[in-house]
């Protein structure tokens, strides 16, 4: 049982426990034409809806002169679990991105679209569009488990389709049971059945069975993987599932627990954490595991201090043995030793794949995942035209890239013109490897937690990189680099073997020494510079690695080598 919220806790607990389930005051806060903001209370509430309030900060300050409020929009975060969605769910998301959002569509590093720029007056028919198509946002943000990802793309397994099962297994099975959204932003019109969140009370109230009425301390992530490939960046989330296969059947998940990547500047308590591996589970009890992981943490976390209130931070300090004894208490489920298995990279392959059926994906980079039409490069409306004729699926990546999955083989060649005549093809395959193994958040201008530009910035900066991994010879090279404007960590950039964080307009701390394959965190290099210090420093670095790496040795792997970082060998250690 959920302990009822104290004094101490943050002013979120109690928004959350007066509620009503997650109700608030939204619908008074919409229906207000006065302000384009809702009420103060309800900006933490509307994020287990899946939207985040925002202002446009490059506008704030002028704004501001002609005594005028700030320029209100929110941000929508459409689930996608698995990263697997149709045609007319793509349509859907790029029609409503034109008609209420600012043009553009976001794919995000856990498998997500995201629409921005909406006005609050926009917000309950952009949320109905996608729901017309089986998409929703419930729990796209908030204090829940949120989108759960999954290998988007079989490499070398034969299990993706059971993988994927699981992975909307979960989904579905942690989705919050209150009908406050449905009410909300669909007037309590029907809805299809197979969507996950709840229509009717249960006994005529609401009711969370898995969450409790203040849901989770925190933010709570669970992804899947398929090895060789750990392009969902596992050990970075609460709970890791790696899928092992044996006799071409899903045997079950080796299962790792307390993963997490923020942190805060100057506090040191704070560190970024690769999640530690409890076991192996079969398929059968998955689910109940990760309640039980859920419901520890529901239990045990941190709700008076939100900068501590992760699941890493409840493994800390309970101890990784007392945690695990906990979840098998709770679950009734004996973790097995872990299985073997091995992870080779976290980023994409791109190109044509074929499926074993006769079919095929490819996959396309999306630079900053910004699906747009540009000056010179029309994107957004070569995929339009794509998805009017595809049959199969479309399935966003964790690195913000896009697959066009199942494409027939009788429909391959029109595809394939299309993304040639629109330049598609050649923008994926003229990219140095480093800018293909690249991540950026949004940062500026419209993220508040953002201290300097990320995925505004990443493509100029990358320009002049790739100046340097042309002159060295590295152009065909994998290194992966992320960039993000804050250190709460949005594009996994402590797992980069390059990694830059905004500390202020302009700056950035630079990161090296994480694995190619995510299974080691970096460790801070150089601080606070400006690009010429980042050239400066990355320079002789890449042409020692050009000139003095073993073979196949990654970028990473040399830094520590080199004795330029020490490895990172667990959170705690990240800033020593």
């Amino acid at each position: 049982m959920q302990p009822e919220t104290k004094p101490s806790h943050t002013e979120v607990e109690h928004v959350k426990v007066k509620s009503d389930y997650l109700r608030g005051t939204l619908v008074e806060s919409l229906d207000n034409a006065v302000t384009g903001a809702i009420n103060p209370e309800d900006t933490h509430l509307i994020k287990f809806h899946g939207s985040y309030q925002q202002t446009d900060r490059d506008l704030d300050s002028e704004r501001k002169v002609q005594k005028l409020e700030p320029l209100y929009s929110f941000m929508i975060r459409v689930r996608v679990p698995g990263g697997v969605a149709s045609p007319a769910q793509w349509l859907r998301m790029d029609a409503l991105a034109d008609k209420y959002a600012n043009g553009t569509l976001k794919l995000t590093t856990r498998q997500a679209f995201q629409l921005h720029g909406v006005r609050k007056r926009h917000l309950k028919s952009a949320i109905r569009g996608f729901n017309e198509v089986l998409l929703d946002s419930l729990a796209g943000c908030g204090d829940v488990s949120r989108n759960v990802m999954c290998s988007p793309i079989p490499d070398e397994s034969r299990v993706h389709a059971a993988v994927q099962q699981v992975a909307q297994d979960i989904s579905a099975a942690f989705t919050p049971r209150t009908t406050a959204y449905y009410e909300i932003w669909l007037d309590g019109q029907p809805v299809d059945k197979s969507q996950p969140f709840s229509t009717q009370k249960a006994g005529g109230q609401d009711e969370e069975p898995v969450y409790g009425k203040t849901y989770l301390p925190r933010k709570f992530k669970i992804a899947l993987a398929v090895p060789p490939q750990n392009d969902t960046d596992v050990f970075a989330n609460d709970i890791g599932l790696i899928a092992i296969e044996k006799d071409g059947e899903l045997a079950g998940f080796n299962l790792a627990a307390g993963g997490g990547l923020g942190m805060t500047f100057g506090e040191p308590q704070t560190f970024p954490r690769l999640a530690d591996m409890l076991g192996f589970v079969e398929t059968k009890d998955v689910l109940t595991v990760c309640e039980a992981i859920i419901t520890t943490q529901r239990d045990h976390g941190n709700r008076e201090n939100r900068r501590l209130s992760r699941l890493k931070y409840t493994v800390e300090r309970l101890g990784p043995a007392a945690f695990k004894q906990e979840v098998e208490t709770r679950s009734g489920v004996s973790f097995q030793a872990a299985k073997p298995y091995r992870f080779e990279h976290s980023g994409d392959r791109y190109g044509w794949t074929p499926t074993g059926d006769g079919r095929f994906h490819l996959t396309l980079f999306i630079e900053g995942g910004r699906v747009a039409d540009v000056e010179n490069y029309a994107l957004k409306t070569a995929l339009r035209v794509v998805a009017n004729i595809h049959d199969g699926d479309f399935r966003l990546t964790g690195n913000q890239n896009l697959i066009i999955g199942n494409i027939a083989p009788e429909k391959r060649p029109a595809i394939e013109a299309v993304l040639e005549k629109y330049g598609v093809l050649e923008a994926t395959f003229r990219q140095t490897a480093l800018r293909q193994n690249s991540l950026a958040c949004v940062a500026l201008n419209t993220c508040s937690q953002a201290f300097a530009e990320a995925e505004r910035y990443l493509p100029a900066l990358l320009d002049k990189i790739d100046g340097i991994m042309r002159e060295t010879g590295l152009q065909n090279d994998a290194i992966t680099i992320r960039m993000t404007g804050c250190p709460n960590g949005c594009a996994r950039p402590y797992l980069a073997e390059i990694g830059l964080v905004g500390k202020s307009p302009g700056r950035y701390n630079l990161y090296l020494g994480a694995a190619f394959n995510g299974e080691r965190l970096n460790k801070l290099y150089r601080e606070m510079l400006d690009e010429e210090g980042i050239l400066n420093e990355l320079r002789p670095l890449l042409q020692a690695y050009a000139a003095e790496r073993n073979p196949g040795e990654h970028f990473g792997d040399f830094c520590i080598r080199k004795d330029w970082v020490k490895a990172t060998t667990h959170g705690t250690n990240f800033h020593l």
